[in-house]
Protein backbone atom coordinates (compact mmCIF):
# COMPACT_ATOMS: atom_id res chain seq x y z
CA UNK A 1 0.00 0.00 0.00
CA UNK A 2 1.77 3.25 -1.25
CA UNK A 3 1.87 6.62 1.01
CA UNK A 4 -1.19 8.83 -1.27
CA UNK A 5 -4.76 7.17 -1.03
CA UNK A 6 -6.03 6.87 -4.48
CA UNK A 7 -9.52 8.58 -4.19
CA UNK A 8 -10.45 11.30 -1.50
CA UNK A 9 -13.68 12.55 -0.02
CA UNK A 10 -15.13 15.62 -2.49
CA UNK A 11 -15.62 17.81 0.72
CA UNK A 12 -12.06 17.38 2.17
CA UNK A 13 -10.25 17.76 -1.07
CA UNK A 14 -12.41 21.37 -1.99
CA UNK A 15 -10.77 21.98 1.56
CA UNK A 16 -7.61 20.92 1.06
CA UNK A 17 -7.54 22.60 -1.96
CA UNK A 18 -8.58 25.83 -0.48
CA UNK A 19 -11.60 26.50 -2.34
CA UNK A 20 -12.78 26.51 1.38
CA UNK A 21 -12.43 27.93 4.92
CA UNK A 22 -13.53 24.81 6.07
CA UNK A 23 -15.03 21.27 5.48
CA UNK A 24 -18.64 22.37 6.56
CA UNK A 25 -18.52 25.10 3.99
CA UNK A 26 -17.27 22.58 1.51
CA UNK A 27 -20.25 20.33 2.51
CA UNK A 28 -22.98 22.77 2.16
CA UNK A 29 -21.46 24.17 -1.24
CA UNK A 30 -21.43 20.19 -2.70
CA UNK A 31 -25.15 19.67 -1.11
CA UNK A 32 -26.43 23.00 -3.01
CA UNK A 33 -25.19 21.62 -6.43
CA UNK A 34 -22.92 24.06 -6.62
CA UNK A 35 -20.02 21.57 -7.80
CA UNK A 36 -19.44 19.30 -11.29
CA UNK A 37 -16.94 16.33 -10.94
CA UNK A 38 -16.34 15.22 -14.68
CA UNK A 39 -19.29 17.94 -16.11
CA UNK A 40 -22.05 15.47 -13.70
CA UNK A 41 -22.90 18.01 -10.98
CA UNK A 42 -23.11 16.07 -7.34
CA UNK A 43 -24.32 17.02 -4.25
CA UNK A 44 -23.04 14.23 -1.73
CA UNK A 45 -19.94 15.34 -0.01
CA UNK A 46 -18.53 12.25 0.02
CA UNK A 47 -18.27 11.54 -3.77
CA UNK A 48 -15.09 10.01 -4.26
CA UNK A 49 -12.55 12.42 -6.78
CA UNK A 50 -9.02 10.91 -8.63
CA UNK A 51 -6.09 12.77 -9.59
CA UNK A 52 -7.54 13.20 -13.30
CA UNK A 53 -10.68 14.28 -12.67
CA UNK A 54 -12.61 17.76 -13.72
CA UNK A 55 -14.18 20.00 -10.78
CA UNK A 56 -15.92 22.77 -11.81
CA UNK A 57 -16.99 25.08 -8.79
CA UNK A 58 -19.48 28.00 -8.86
CA UNK A 59 -19.50 30.28 -6.19
CA UNK A 60 -19.48 34.22 -4.98
CA UNK A 61 -19.91 35.09 -8.91
CA UNK A 62 -16.52 32.65 -9.87
CA UNK A 63 -16.58 29.69 -11.51
CA UNK A 64 -13.65 27.60 -11.43
CA UNK A 65 -12.77 24.98 -13.52
CA UNK A 66 -10.11 22.45 -12.47
CA UNK A 67 -8.20 19.04 -13.42
CA UNK A 68 -7.12 17.43 -10.34
CA UNK A 69 -3.22 16.74 -9.99
CA UNK A 70 -2.94 15.49 -6.85
CA UNK A 71 -5.15 14.67 -3.38
CA UNK A 72 -2.85 15.53 -0.98
CA UNK A 73 -2.65 14.63 2.85
CA UNK A 74 -3.35 17.87 4.67
CA UNK A 75 -4.61 21.31 4.66
CA UNK A 76 -1.19 22.80 3.96
CA UNK A 77 0.09 26.15 2.77
CA UNK A 78 -1.75 27.96 0.08
CA UNK A 79 1.36 27.29 -2.18
CA UNK A 80 1.20 23.80 -1.27
CA UNK A 81 -2.74 23.99 -2.17
CA UNK A 82 -1.77 25.34 -5.61
CA UNK A 83 -0.03 21.89 -6.61
CA UNK A 84 -3.01 19.90 -5.56
CA UNK A 85 -4.67 21.28 -9.45
CA UNK A 86 -4.15 22.90 -12.34
CA UNK A 87 -7.00 25.72 -13.71
CA UNK A 88 -8.92 24.45 -17.08
CA UNK A 89 -10.28 26.93 -19.96
CA UNK A 90 -11.45 30.26 -19.87
CA UNK A 91 -13.36 30.04 -16.22
CA UNK A 92 -11.22 30.79 -14.58
CA UNK A 93 -12.12 34.84 -15.03
CA UNK A 94 -15.01 36.24 -12.88
CA UNK A 95 -18.66 36.03 -14.71
CA UNK A 96 -19.54 39.04 -16.34
CA UNK A 97 -23.49 39.79 -15.92
CA UNK A 98 -25.91 38.93 -18.88
CA UNK A 99 -27.43 41.29 -20.87
CA UNK A 100 -30.86 43.08 -19.60
CA UNK A 101 -33.93 41.82 -20.38
CA UNK A 102 -36.55 43.67 -22.37
CA UNK A 103 -39.04 44.80 -20.27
Amino acid sequence: MGDSPEAIRLDKWLWQARFCKSRAIAQRLVEGGAVRVNTVRVQKPATNVRVGDGVTIAYAGRVHAVRIVGLGGRRGPASEAQTLYIEVGALAAPLEPGPEPDT
